[in-house]
C-alpha cells in the first residue's frame, strides 16, 4: 500500500512542530507536502523583536532549514499561498493555481496582525507587526524617517517600541487603557513596567482611543477621540490578532473566531484538521506556543493511528521579557474579595511578587523583576495543592540555600521546565539518561526543550547537572559552532592549528560536518577563524562570505543595494563630495544620506550598476556591511573646539587606516572624543577615547543597542602612539579568543575586564599580540578591486532562496 497524502496549509511553528512529532511516531506513512505564504523556512516568530532590535539576523531564528525539508522528504512551496479547497474533490489550490490532492489536509494557517479599519488605516507608513516583512518594512522605514507611533501596549506592542528605539526613532505608544499588558500585569506591575521603559526613553499616551490616521497618502499623524493629534512617519499597529480562516470558512468547515475543532484537532470535516492560532477549541484560541504544541502532539498521534488522550485544553502561563525586564504571570492576576494576597514590593530593586490565594490553593501568580520561582508556584496552583499549612515567606521563597541543583532535585517530573515547548523535567532526565546527553544543545536536539524563547537553557544545564551527578562535567557545556557540528569554537579553533587545516571545505571533511556544504552559520565563521589563525598566509574564501560581503554593499528590502564609502573619523573634503554628488546623478541614486557613522551612504544603487559606481567613486569602502572596522566616529576636538583637550580627529583618522578591513568576529565601532564632554559618545563604543588634560582615557565593551551598555575603563594612554598600540593588542585578544558573531560588550563580559587588563599589562604580551596584528593586516588589499577584475559583482547573481540561504 502506498503513502498517504498529507498537506499541511502554513508553515509556521505549530504546524512544523506537528509534523516534527509525526515523523517521529510514523516516519513512512505520509508524502507530505507544506504550502506557506512566506518565502521562507520554519522560523521562530517569538525571536522577531530581537531581529527587529537588531540582535539577532533572520538566519539565526530559522528553525527547520531549506535541508530539514529535504532529509524528511517533505516538499515545501515557500512564498506560495492556499487560495481555495475542495472538500468533496480533497484538493487545495495555490495562488499559483497548482492543485495538490491530499488525502489528509491540515489547517496551520496561524493569524494576522489586526489592524484597527479606522479612518487612514491603508496609508502608506501604517504596519503591522507579525512577521518578516513587517521587520523589513520598519528597519527600511526608519532609515528615512524617525518618528514612531504604536498602538497597542501589550507584549507585542511594547517589543517593536524597543526594536524601533534600536533603529534611533523617536517612539510613543498609544494604549486605550490606563495599565500596560494588562492582560498579563496588574496595576502595579504595570506602572514598574511603564517606568522602567520611560527610562528607556518611550514615551507612553494612556487611554487614548484613536479616531483617525492623517496624511495624504502617507502617514503624518494620528488623531484621538478627545481631539489630540501627534504627528508620526510610522504608525505600528500591535493590537492583537485575528485567525486566518477565510479558505476554511469558503471550503464549508465550521468557524467561528477560529476554525472549531474537537479534541484530536478534527474539523466539522472528515480528514480536514486545524492546529495552532487558527484553531478554535471549546472555545479558546490560544496565542502561546506551548498549548500550540500540546495540541500539535496529539493531532500527530492521532493522524499515525495511536489514539492518544484527547486534548483538553491548555493551563497557561507566560513568562516574558521586555525590554530586558524579565516577567511571569499564571491564573488570575486581579485582586478580588474572595482572595488573598501575598505580596513583596521592593522598588529600590525593581522587584515585585505577588501570590493570590483562593479556597487555600494558589489561583495566580504575577512577578516582574524577578521570576526565579515561576516553576515552583506554577507547580503548585496546577497541583492545586494546599498551602494553609505554609508560611507566607515560604510560599515565595523554595528556601534552598544550596545551589540550583537543590532547586532542580525538589521538582516533580511533571513539572514543566520549557513552557514554551511544553517539556516537563521528567521528559528531560528520561532523555539524559536513554540517549546519553550530556550538553544543552544535546537535550535541545532530542526533546524540542529551550528551541524557543531560550530562558529555560540554565535550568536544563542545572538538571543535566543533577542527573548526571559525579559524571557531569561542566566544560561539555558548551554551545556548538552550529546544527553541522557538535564542536564549540574553542574545539574547531584546536583542530585547525592541531591539523594544519586550510581551508573551508577541508576543515569540514576532515571534522566530519554532517552537511558537507556547511550552513550560512558555519561558513562564515570557519573562514573568520582560519583568518584569524593563519594571518597572511591565509587567501579568503569569498563563497564563504554573506552576500553583503561579497557584493561590498548593503541588500535593501527591494533588493537594491546601499553604498558606504569610507570617510576617515567622518572627515571628507570638497573634491569627495564633488565625486559622491556626481555618482548620485550618474546613476539616479533616489537617497542620499548622512549616516550615524559620520559617512554619507548612497541608497539604492541597484546590483547591476555595483562595480561601475565604485569604479566612479575610486573611494576606499566604508564596510558598512561587514563584520570588521565599521567607523571611528570623533568630534572636532582641540584642531577648532575651545573645550578639546586632545586632537581627536588626528586619532580617529590613525585608528580607522590602520584597522580598515580588519576581519573581526563581529562588528567593531571606535570613537574619539577631545574632552570629557564626549560629543562623539565614546562610552558606547567597542572602543572608545575620552581626551582629558594628559591624554586619553580607554573605555571598551560599549554598546549602544539593545542591550545598552556603557564602556568600563580599560586604562589611560598618554597619546596617540600609545593608544594606537593599546587598541592593536586589545583587537588581536578580541579576535583569537572571542565566539564568531560575539559583540565585544557580551566577550568582555564572559572573560571579565579585570583577566582582559591582567592580559594586557604585560608588555611582551602587548607585543606579540601587536606583532600577529601586522601580520593579520599586511594581507589585506581592496578585495572589492579583486572582485571587479574577477567580475565575480558581474557574474553572480543571487536566487531568491540563495539569498535566503546566506542571510538576507
Amino acid at each position: 500500500m502506498g503513502k498517504k497524502k498529507l498537506v499541511m496549509i502554513g508553515n509556521g511553528m505549530a504546524g512544523i512542530r506537528t509534523l516534527e512529532e509525526l515523523l517521529k511516531l510514523a516516519p513512512d506513512m505520509y508524502d507530505i507536502t507544506v504550502f506557506g505564504n512566506e518565502p521562507h523556512p520554519n522560523y521562530n516568530r517569538i525571536q522577531l523583536s530581537t531581529v527587529l532590535q537588531g540582535d539577532t539576523s533572520v538566519q539565526d531564528i530559522v528553525i527547520n532549514d531549506w535541508d530539514w525539508y529535504k532529509e524528511n522528504q517533505i516538499e515545501l512551496f515557500a512564498g506560495e499561498e492556499i487560495v481555495k479547497i475542495d472538500t468533496e474533490k480533497r484538493v487545495v489550490i495555490s495562488n499559483t493555481g497548482r492543485v495538490t490532492e491530499y488525502d489528509e489536509c491540515i489547517f496551520a494557517s496561524g493569524s494576522r496582525s489586526f489592524i484597527i479599519p479606522f479612518k487612514g488605516h491603508d496609508k502608506e507608513g501604517v504596519t503591522g507587526f507579525r512577521n518578516i516583512q513587517d521587520c523589513e518594512y520598519m528597519i527600511e522605514s526608519s532609515k528615512e524617517y524617525k518618528r514612531a507611533v504604536v498602538i497597542g501596549g501589550g507584549l507585542l506592542g511594547l517589543e517593536a517600541a524597543r526594536g524601533l528605539l534600536n533603529l534611533g526613532m523617536e517612539v510613543k505608544v498609544v494604549h486605550l487603557l490606563p495599565y500596560l499588558m494588562e492582560k498579563q500585569l496588574d496595576p502595579t506591575g504595570s506602572k514598574m513596567l511603564q517606568k522602567e521603559l520611560e527610562a528607556q526613553g518611550m514615551e507612553f499616551l494612556m487611554e487614548k482611543d484613536t479616531e483617525e490616521i492623517l496624511g495624504e497618502t502617507r502617514v503624518t499623524g494620528i488623531r484621538f477621540k478627545d481631539g489630540t493629534e501627534v504627528e508620526t512617519d510610522l504608525v505600528v499597529m500591535a493590537v492583537g490578532v485575528r485567525a486566518n480562516i477565510g479558505v476554511a470558512k469558503d471550503g464549508g468547515l465550521e468557524v467561528n473566531r477560529a476554525i472549531v475543532v474537537n479534541d484530536f484537532l478534527e474539523t466539522s470535516v472528515p480528514n480536514v484538521y486545524a492546529v495552532g492560532e487558527c484553531a478554535e477549541h471549546r472555545g479558546n484560541v490560544y496565542g502561546l506556543v506551548a498549548p500550540l504544541y500540546e495540541q500539535g502532539k496529539v493531532l500527530a498521534a492521532f493522524l499515525a493511528g495511536k489514539m492518544p488522550d484527547p486534548y483538553e485544553g491548555s493551563v497557561v502561563a507566560t513568562q516574558l521579557k521586555v525590554s530586558g525586564v524579565d516577567m511571569y504571570s499564571a491564573g488570575d492576576i486581579m485582586d478580588d474579595p474572595f482572595m488573598k494576597a501575598i505580596k513583596v514590593h521592593n522598588e529600590f530593586d525593581g522587584v515585585y511578587k505577588k501570590v493570590l490565594i483562593r479556597d487555600k490553593q494558589v489561583a495566580g501568580v504575577v512577578l516582574f523583576g524577578d521570576t526565579s520561582d515561576s516553576t515552583r508556584l506554577f507547580s503548585m496552583m496546577r497541583k492545586k495543592e494546599d498551602v494553609s499549612g505554609m508560611t507566607s515567606v515560604s510560599i515565595l521563597s523554595s528556601g534552598c540555600e544550596a545551589g540550583a541543583t537543590n532547586d532542580v532535585a525538589s521538582m516533580d517530573d511533571e513539572d514543566l521546565v520549557c513552557g514554551c515547548n511544553g517539556v516537563s523535567k521528567g521528559s528531560i532526565v528520561n532523555a539524559i539518561k536513554e540517549n546519553g546527553l550530556t550538553t544543552v544543545d544535546e537535550v535541545g536536539s532530542c526533546t524540542n526543550a529551550g528551541r524557543s524563547c531560550g530562558r529555560c537553557k540554565s535550568m536544563i544545564s542545572n538538571i543535566i547537572s543533577y542527573t548526571l551527578g559525579d559524571e557531569y562535567n561542566g566544560a561539555d557545556q558548551k554551545e556548538s559552532v552550529c546544527g553541522c557540528t557538535p564542536l564549540s569554537r574553542d574545539e574547531v579553533v584546536a583542530e585547525i592549528k592541531e591539523k594544519g587545516l586550510t581551508i573551508v571545505k577541508e576543515v569540514m571533511n576532515v571534522l566530519g560536518w554532517k552537511n558537507e556544504e556547511g550552513c550560512s552559520k558555519c561558513r562564515p565563521a570557519l573562514n573568520y577563524y582560519l583568518g584569524m589563525i593563519h594571518m597572511d598566509q591565509y587567501q579568503d574564501d569569498r563563497d564563504s562570505r554573506l552576500v553583503n560581503e561579497k557584493m561590498h554593499a548593503n541588500i535593501q528590502k527591494d533588493g537594491t543595494y546601499t553604498v558606504l564609502p569610507r570617510m576617515y573619523g567622518g572627515v571628507t573634503t570638497a573634491q569627495d563630495l564633488k565625486t559622491i554628488a556626481r555618482v548620485a546623478e550618474k546613476y539616479d541614486v533616489p537617497l542620499v544620506k548622512l549616516t550615524g557613522g559620520q559617512r554619507i551612504g548612497l541608497f539604492g544603487v541597484k546590483k547591476e550598476d555595483l562595480p561601475a559606481v565604485w569604479e566612479d567613486l575610486d573611494m576606499p569602502s566604508g564596510y558598512a556591511y561587514g563584520k570588521t572596522l565599521r567607523t571611528v566616529k570623533t568630534c572636532v576636538g582641540s584642531q577648532y573646539c575651545r573645550y578639546g583637550t586632545q586632537d581627536s580627529m588626528g586619532l580617529g583618522i590613525k585608528l580607522e587606516k590602520k584597522f580598515e578591513r580588519l576581519d573581526t568576529p563581529h562588528k567593531v565601532k571606535m570613537s574619539a572624543s577631545g574632552c570629557p564632554r564626549n560629543c562623539s559618545e565614546s562610552g558606547i563604543k567597542d572602543i572608545g577615547f575620552v581626551g582629558v588634560d594628559d591624554g586619553y582615557e580607554v573605555y571598551v565593551g560599549g554598546n549602544g543597542g539593545t542591550d545598552l551598555r556603557a564602556g568600563d575603563l580599560l586604562g589611560k594612554v598618554k597619546n596617540d602612539e600609545e593608544a594606537i598600540e593599546l587598541t592593536g593588542a586589545y583587537l588581536q585578544y578580541y579576535r583569537e579568543t572571542a565566539n564568531y558573531l560575539e559583540r565585544t560588550s557580551k566577550w568582555l563580559e564572559r572573560v571579565g575586564l579585570d583577566h582582559i587588563k591582567e592580559v594586557l599589562s604585560n608588555e611582551e604580551t602587548r607585543k606579540e599580540l601587536n606583532e600577529r596584528m601586522d601580520a593579520t593586516l599586511s594581507r589585506y588589499r581592496d578585495p572589492w578591486k579583486e572582485a571587479i577584475e574577477s567580475n565575480e559583482i558581474q557574474d553572480k547573481y543571487y536566487t531568491v532562496r540563495e539569498l535566503e540561504m546566506v542571510g538576507k
